[in-house]
């Protein structure tokens, strides 16, 4: 005790020196962040199209396979609006000799986590398993994606489950306005205009026989890629998947869609009544741009500083200067055709019109006037530090290569994502703003009580304003 007793006033005398030795003046020095090390992942391609990606992680004795299919919403029947999600949902309903919950329990005995799902551009069928169960857990994945069975019946549940959640969405504002926002930007014939999720009238009329003609169309090796990332090597990889999946039959795909994208009107408010909302759900934008866009990285720095960070200017002003909503951002929804851009937030339903008054001025400075150089360097350098840790786990890995293999982008994409993205200059953000965000063709959606607050936005004098459904479609 007198030992620790003397260390302790020795430590307490020689404070005031070492605090006295610390500049405060200033922010320390922080050294240059270590490179990241992404390694360009191997490929091989099967005899019967399948492409086989391979990232090698041996770190840890897990893996993960994705089955890319390109098979999204994009490719719905025109009178069919989400038919490809319902069918990715259905792949894991019953398959090969399994019913569902057969399905579920084997999973969970080989301590893996199976799933299927779509969005606009692939369906994809996800496995996480450790490696020592790799093989049964693939012996698995392949009856769900070869070999479902559509049974009747589960058509007939899944189908009832969807038609209740299309009815819930009255009461959810934040989902009514991606939906109402998307349908107006894009027109009806687009297809990024259609609720992904479907509609009343399409779920009415799903049944075995659309479903089974839908993944006879579009699920073939042809049209896939197998996407492996983990302890695993190529030629292992290659040898499990052939015996799986090698004698999946090729067959002609039809072309995938590409329509132009809509060149969009003047700014117009459309309000979709939510009749004693305490918020109103805000979105402002038009079409933005494809994924493959030269002026991706300019973009992504531009937005980070807009509204794509909690220190944005967006979130900065709405939420921690005048306190009108716990959370404002932006973002391009970048997918193979050009994806909305699109600025949010959900606010106190008496602060609607000055939160517009907000948007518009951050959306027009970041516009009009050059980016301090400081605040460009922020902001790399929060997309630059951002990018290691998702490399850490096999499944963030995976994500990441889902995202460059979805968007036919270079393989070798992440290896100078960071050295592209200090290229940007202040210039660069101004030029891509005054680019791709114009104030002028906004589409202004307000999910919110018509009654509180069509009279302020009116006296905003920015635009007509227009009444709309929850689908989008004009209420006169």
């Amino acid at each position: 005790m007198r030992r620790l007793g003397l260390m302790l006033a020795i430590g307490v005398a020689c404070a005031p020196a070492l605090f006295a030795q610390v500049d405060r003046s200033k922010a320390p020095a922080l050294p240059a962040p270590p490179a990241l090390r992404v390694a360009t992942p191997q490929t091989a391609r099967l005899p019967n199209g399948l492409e086989l990606i391979v990232y090698e992680m041996h770190e840890v004795p897990v893996v993960d396979v994705q089955l890319l299919v390109r098979a999204g919403s994009v490719v719905d029947p025109r009178d069919m609006p989400g038919l490809a999600t319902f069918t990715a949902g259905m792949l894991d309903e019953g398959a090969g000799n399994r019913a569902a919950l057969d399905i579920a329990e084997e999973a969970a005995f080989l301590g893996a986590s199976l799933g299927a799902g779509a969005g606009y551009e692939s369906a994809t069928i996800s496995l996480h398993v450790p490696k020592r169960q790799l093989a049964p857990a693939l012996d698995l994945m392949a009856d769900v994606a070869l070999r479902p069975t559509f049974a009747d019946s589960e058509v007939a549940r899944q189908r009832e489950l969807r038609r209740t959640a299309i009815l819930q969405l009255r009461d959810q504002p934040n989902a009514q306005s991606p939906l109402a926002f998307n349908a107006i930007v894009y027109g009806e014939d687009h297809p990024y205009a259609w609720p992904t999720g479907g509609t009343e009238a399409s779920t009415a009329a799903l049944d075995r026989a659309r479903v089974e003609q839908f993944y006879r169309t579009w699920y073939r090796p042809n049209n896939a890629r197998m996407l492996v990332v983990g302890d695993i090597t190529l030629a292992e990889a290659r040898r499990l998947i052939t015996e799986r999946f090698g004698r999946w039959e090729r067959a002609a795909v039809p072309a995938l869609p590409a329509p132009p994208a809509p060149a969009g009107g003047s700014r117009t408010f459309y309000i979709v009544d939510k009749p004693g909302a305490a918020q109103t759900v805000i979105r402002i934008g038009h079409v933005g741009v494809p994924r493959s866009t030269p002026d991706y990285y300019a973009l992504e720095v531009m937005n980070t500083i807009l509204g794509g960070s909690f220190t944005s200017r967006l979130n900065q002003n709405l939420r921690e200067n005048k306190g009108y909503t716990y959370g404002a951002g932006s973002g391009f929804a970048m997918r193979r055709l050009a994806g909305p851009f699109t600025a949010t937030a959900s606010v106190v339903t008496a602060k609607t019109d000055s939160s517009l008054i907000e948007f518009f001025r951050e959306l027009r400075r970041i516009r009009d006037s050059i980016v301090p150089a400081e605040e460009v360097a922020k902001a790399k350098t929060y997309l630059a530090l951002s990018l290691p840790e998702n490399f850490e786990t096999t499944r963030g890995a995976a994500g990441q290569f889902l995202d460059v293999i979805t968007n036919d982008l270079p393989l070798n994409y992440w290896s100078t994502y960071i050295q592209r993205i200090n290229a940007v200059t202040p210039a660069d953000v101004q030029r891509v703003a005054r680019q791709y965000i114009d104030p002028d063709r906004f589409a202004v959606v307000l999910v919110g009580d018509r009654a509180r607050i069509e009279e302020g936005i009116r006296a905003l004098n920015e635009g007509p304003i227009s009444i709309r459904d929850l689908w989008g479609a004009e209420i006169r």
